[in-house]
């Protein structure tokens, strides 16, 4: 017989490596063929409802990253809530209407002008349904467990039906009007945008300086007087109809030496601006408040029929510029509001392609609005106005999906105001909870200074806004006619809005004074596609009988406040009175691993289907809550092979555990706690505060602790210590001795809790653990649920004795390596210890009953009053510690130091305990013996 014979050597079938890329698949098509999603929800029906409502992606694409790390963490969230006492259902949702699908369709060859609107958008509606199908077979393989056979789609009749009712009601409650606001333009669009459709990028530009010659001074100033003005935006001259001045700040009247006109700027920047224009010399006659200068009119520069009127504005600033800002109200926001409060012409002077009008006048009809600045120069040099020009970089909008300058234009438009119930939204917001909590903050300033929605796009591929024209042009925003229209709607889908006339929109005998003849037409815009997701808390959270309305959860990336969060909370708030969420929780983008934003023309992209390919969908969950998800996160292939080694390490000691409880019956074997031995109390201990603590974390969506508790338990309370020690015992001891047993009780109640605990991150990784477990009373871990925190008699006192013994344990650890750098040792087994103790390590050793051998994992170690060391004894963190090599010889079946080695004749080699035992278990090495 070989002394390893001897040995309980833990064995498990549950493989070393995992081979995720080719197991997890597998795994997931168990998941869904045994419908382990409705398993779990059917388990849990009579539980109190978590709802985490779903934020519908974008379909168009393969998903990325940040699609991956939104889904995962859903997931995990959602696995856990099922697993802690909830009935938490999870329905994803797609969002499917908008330009990217129509700019999808031009590429691919057709031609939205030559073919009827129902036609283009049955050709979006496929196109949208194809890349629904494609992003869920993508998360899919991400292991997320839905309702992927019920999604919320906001194509779906019923879901636009809802969406018209969001609509109705606030028509009917006033908010929705029609205006020619400036509003975000994109030429490149040919659409107006909302806010949340906006992102900034630096753009040079061409700023301008240049003088109005005053036209009416009204005693103030005289008309040979000059107005300097300046402008970021020459194209916009063309449609200008004012002046504005800060009413608080001092203007100058200035004489520049050899000159006989007299020009008006602001007091503080004189000094800046005249060198500018090269006015080495000059002269300052007057000076004058800025709400002196109100009503005084100018001339246009080259157009002498426009009176520009010179108003106050509390926009004005002195950060640029000279203090008097040209005022074009139809090409900015600042410019319209001033404007319309002295009741000037909003002129618009470009199309919704981004050329100049014929209003803009024959040198400029047909030009692109950007190519035009030279010829504003010219004007402006023929008149003698033209002081200076500049280039200037700044932070200019442009559209999200084009990647082109916005302008700013005032086209006849549909808004939702928010201005009657501003307050209520943001006393809304006092009621929600916010991860992390600057979200409430950020989103409540945005709705403090936001102004109108305008919510009409000038696109085909939507939800059609359900307002009709009588023969006056007057709107008809009936609440009985938009529930028709929203009932035609749910019965036969949007298109009908584009398939059929105005009249037979209308409900059967509609009448109308403003329509004597029976005429209307219907409105050609569609909705804001944020107005569709924004309304999803109509269209699925009350539409579905099992689930519940306000949700539980909003969860998407911080790029949100000012898109869905912000969208769905001024809808449901319009509606009825209440957000739409209890918790808010966003997250940050994914950068590079040099912390660069990613993108495809950089190169810099990770593919969540190649990870999954290349080393497994659990890497990449792991690496989610692995992050601080609250802001930007880096992520990169050598940070994923990072992960991957914390997996291993993971999977590795699993499998330790398993393997040495391969031959536990925890129903008839386990140990009470009150009879474990001390250091198996002591880890029982730890694993109850590490569920409690996991629990926490998971519970305040503090994902990054999750990790950090569960990587520091495994690699620090785990594999430095506890199953360190554990050899000396599982291994070594009889195959029933009590302390044997004591232990494996640990090890499977550490294995179970783990198991259950990893699989809202692990999922794939848990189960199959779990089908290793001799416990087979479920098929799936998923169906079990989270461990529960124990009431463990005298813990506190257990941690604050064991927290003594560790600090010895430390310096000991401190004292062999210093022996093992002389050479003194090698392993700890060759060593034997001596401990000078205090009086408070020995009592809590005393108290604990300690093998203090066994936790430190030396051969021989003696305790050993502190007064008793000699001077010479070396200190280790204030701890005196001999370390002399062990005494006695070695045995090959324990790899210790002994000296009663072959006290018993039969077996030379062995230590006494060690004999005794091989004698009652093993009778055969009595006989044969062993090999040398």
């Amino acid at each position: 017989m070989k002394y390893k014979d001897t040995l309980n050597l833990g064995k498990t079938d549950f493989p070393m490596r995992g081979s995720l890329p080719k197991t997890e698949p597998l795994r997931e098509k168990q998941w869904f063929d045994d419908d382990l999603y409705g398993k779990r929800l059917l388990q849990n029906e009579q539980k109190p409802h978590f709802n985490l409502h779903d934020g519908p992606p974008y379909a168009n694409g393969n998903i990325h990253l940040g699609h991956a790390l939104n889904k995962i963490t859903k997931d995990i969230i959602v696995r856990y809530k099922n697993m802690s006492g909830f009935y938490a259902p999870y329905v994803p949702g797609w969002d499917t209407h908008g330009l990217p699908i129509e700019q999808q369709l031009t590429k691919a060859g057709h031609d939205r002008k030559a073919m009827p609107k129902s036609e283009w958008r049955n050709l979006a509606k496929d196109f949208a349904l194809e890349q629904v199908a494609k992003q869920k077979k993508d998360f899919k393989r991400l292991g997320v467990l839905a309702d992927w056979d019920h999604p919320y789609i906001t194509l779906q009749p019923e879901f636009e039906a809802a969406q018209l009712r969001v609509f109705g009601d606030m028509a009917k409650k006033g908010y929705i009007f029609k205006g020619a606001k400036p509003v975000y333009w994109s030429w490149s669009s040919e659409s107006a945008l909302a806010e949340a459709e906006i992102e900034y990028h630096d753009l040079k530009s061409t700023s301008l300086f240049y003088a109005n010659q005053v036209k009416d001074g009204k005693g103030v100033l005289d008309n040979d007087t000059y107005l300097v003005v300046w402008t970021t935006t020459p194209f916009t001259v063309t449609a200008s109809r004012g002046v504005t001045v800060g009413p608080d700040f001092d203007y100058v009247l200035v004489k520049p030496a050899g000159q006989d006109k007299k020009y008006v700027v602001a007091k503080e920047l004189l000094s800046t601006v005249a060198p500018k224009f090269g006015w080495d010399d000059y002269e300052v006659l007057e000076e004058h408040k800025g709400s002196e200068l109100e009503n005084i009119t100018a001339y246009h520069p080259w157009d002498k029929d426009v009176a520009e009127v010179v108003m106050v504005g509390d926009h004005v600033t002195l950060d640029s510029g000279t203090g008097l800002v040209h005022t074009a109200p139809g090409f900015g926001e600042d410019d319209y509001n001033v404007s319309k409060a002295y009741g000037l012409e909003i002129a618009v002077t470009v199309d919704e392609k981004g050329n100049m009008t014929k209003s803009a006048g024959p040198d400029f009809e047909g030009r692109f609005y950007d190519d035009v600045t030279g010829t504003v120069i010219t004007k402006l040099m023929d008149a003698g106005l033209f002081l200076a020009k500049e280039s200037i970089t700044h932070s200019y909008p442009f559209d999200w999906r084009t990647k082109k300058p916005i302008i700013w234009r005032a086209v006849p438009q549909w808004f939702a105001s928010i201005d009657g119930f501003r307050q209520d939204i943001l006393d809304q917001l006092d009621q929600v909870n916010f991860y992390p909590g600057w979200g409430q903050k950020r989103l409540h300033n945005m709705i403090a200074g936001r102004g109108d929605w305008v919510i009409s796009r000038q696109r085909v591929w939507g939800v059609p806004l359900p307002i009709f024209y009588a023969e006056d042009g007057e709107a008809i925003l009936d609440e009985a006619v938009i529930e028709h229209v929203a009932q035609l709607v749910e019965k036969h889908g949007s298109n009908i809005w584009f398939e059929r006339e105005a009249k037979d929109l209308l409900p059967e005998g509609y009448t109308n004074v403003h329509s004597p003849n029976g005429h209307f037409k219907k409105e050609e815009d569609i909705m804001d596609v944020w107005f569709d997701s924004g309304s999803s808390w109509n269209g699925v959270l009350r539409q579905r009988p099992n689930l519940d309305f306000p949700a539980d959860l909003y969860l998407e990336g911080s790029d949100q406040y000012r898109g869905w969060f912000n969208s769905s909370l001024i809808t449901s708030v319009a509606v009825t009175g209440q957000a739409p969420y209890k918790n808010l929780l966003s997250q940050g983008f994914t950068l590079d691993g040099k912390g660069n934003k990613m993108s495809k023309s950089l190169g810099n992209t990770i593919s969540p289907a190649e990870v999954g390919d290349q080393l497994g969908v659990e890497i990449l969950r792991l690496w989610t809550i692995s992050v601080d998800t609250s802001q930007d996160m880096p992520v990169s292939q050598e940070i994923l092979k990072q992960v991957a080694d914390a997996y291993r390490k993971v999977r590795n000691t699993m499998r330790f555990l398993l393997a040495n409880t391969s031959d536990f019956d925890y129903q008839k074997d386990a140990v009470p706690f009150e009879k474990r031995a001390a250091h198996d109390q002591y880890a029982t201990v730890l694993l109850n505060d590490l569920v409690k603590g996991v629990e926490e974390a998971y519970d305040n969506y503090r994902f990054n602790d999750v990790y950090s508790k569960l990587i520091n338990f495994i690699n620090v309370d785990l594999s430095a210590f506890y199953l360190d020690i554990a050899k000396d015992v599982v291994y070594v001891e009889a195959p029933n001795a009590p302390e044997r047993r004591s232990m494996q009780t640990v090890f499977y109640e550490i294995v179970t809790a783990l198991t259950k605990l990893i699989l809202p991150v692990l999922p794939h990784t848990a189960e199959e653990i779990w089908s290793y477990l001799p416990d087979d009373s479920t098929d799936f871990a998923y169906l079990q649920d989270m461990p529960e925190v124990q009431n463990l008699p005298n813990a506190n006192a257990i941690k604050e004795k064991w927290q003594t013994v560790m600090a010895v344990r430390s310096a000991a650890n401190k004292a062999i390596e210093s022996a093992r750098s002389k050479e003194l040792i090698g392993k700890n087994a060759e060593a034997a210890m001596t401990l000078y103790l205090s009086d408070a390590p020995l009592a809590a050793i005393k108290d604990l009953g300690l093998d203090m051998r066994l936790i430190m994992m030396v051969s021989q170690l003696d305790l050993k009053k502190e007064e008793e060391a000699a001077a010479s004894v070396p200190s280790f963190d204030g701890i005196q510690i001999q370390i002399d090599k062990a005494r006695g010889g070695l045995s090959p079946r324990d790899r210790r130091y002994h000296e009663d080695l072959g006290i018993d004749a039969a077996f030379p080699d062995l230590a006494g305990y060690e004999a005794k035992l091989v004698r009652e278990f093993y009778p055969a090495a009595v006989e044969e013996g062993f090999e040398k």
